[in-house]
């Protein structure tokens, strides 16, 4: 199993030891605590995430070879959520990014808890992660 379906599989994992939505939700906003804010300058067009119905914005950088992504978010849950993403694939190689299957959101049950639009707006922040990669394997 690889790095990034290996940290999917804990947070769900941890995620179904809680059985209220409350619970569940103060989990995911556990996620934020190691979110340093993004400067203004950092929050411009290019780095939002389309799709999303809370402003959401995903930078990243290449260094030794890995991904590194810095994420901030105007509102809770979704910025949990990116920063659940970030936990994911932040450190690993362009190519595991691009072609893994990201499926927390499935495993952990949240989108039972979540309105259509922020589903489809956890697609749009899973796009834009991979795209970002996507975009180091044809730089580097």
């Amino acid at each position: 199993m690889n790095e990034i379906n290996t940290i999917q599989t804990e947070i769900a994992e941890n995620f179904q030891l809680f059985e209220e939505w409350d619970d569940k939700y103060e989990y995911l906003l556990e996620f934020i605590t190691d979110v340093k804010p993004l400067k203004e300058a950092e929050k411009t067009e290019y780095n939002l995430v389309k799709g999303c119905q809370s402003r959401i914005w995903i930078l990243s950088e290449f260094r030794d070879g890995k991904v590194w992504y810095k994420i901030d978010g105007d509102a809770l849950i979704p910025k949990g959520i990116a920063a659940v993403l970030q936990k994911i694939l932040t450190g690993r190689d362009a190519e595991s990014i691009v072609k893994s299957d990201i499926n927390f959101q499935k495993e952990t049950g949240l989108v039972k808890y979540l309105s259509p639009a922020r589903v489809k707006g956890i697609e749009s922040m899973i796009l834009k992660f991979k795209s970002l990669a996507a975009q180091h394997l044809i730089n580097n």
